[in-house]
């Protein structure tokens, strides 16, 4: 039985374990090893989780079955400002996707923005991850596209993506 439990600064070593063992598999064909290594380190610190948490306002959530942790997302209201809801971060551990784990994270974040009263749920997802298509299966449109750059010359090649109220 999966159920979803709202996460805390005791959960940033469960949070990172599942970071670090989803983004090999989910972004090893897509980015270099030391950009990887690099994101990883600067996302999932304890530090940067704190932060994000603590300074930032987002939202952990946590996804269980019985004890074991399958993975995460993050999500922040009233993101830059506007009305909207936005998902930081989704990750499943590989071996849990494909029991609905995903599907109840998603529909944990949105009856969150429907309950605060959010116009639409945004996200970026890396153009050639194959975690678009989930996206759109979940009601997710791609709105447009965007390149973030990172130190190093690192470049994120995102899909902004919405899911309207």
């Amino acid at each position: 039985m999966l159920s979803i439990q709202i996460g805390s600064p005791l959960d940033t070593t469960t949070i990172r374990d599942i970071a670090y063992r989803t983004w090999p598999v989910t972004y090893g064909d897509i980015v270099p090893a030391a950009q990887l290594q690099y994101m990883l380190e600067l996302f999932y610190s304890d530090e940067a989780l704190i932060a994000q948490m603590e300074e930032k306002g987002h939202q952990f959530i946590l996804v269980r079955e019985g004890e074991l942790v399958l993975g995460f997302a993050s999500y922040e209201h009233g993101y830059l400002n506007t009305n909207t809801t936005r998902l930081h971060k989704i990750y499943l551990l590989p071996e849990s996707q494909g029991k609905g784990a995903g599907k109840l994270l998603i529909d944990s974040v949105v009856k969150a923005a429907t309950e605060n009263q959010s116009d639409v749920v945004s996200l970026n997802v890396n153009r050639f991850n194959k975690a678009v298509s989930f996206y759109q299966k979940m009601g997710f449109e791609i709105v447009g596209e965007e390149d973030v750059e990172l130190d190093h010359g690192y470049l994120m090649e995102d899909y902004k993506m919405e899911f309207k109220l």
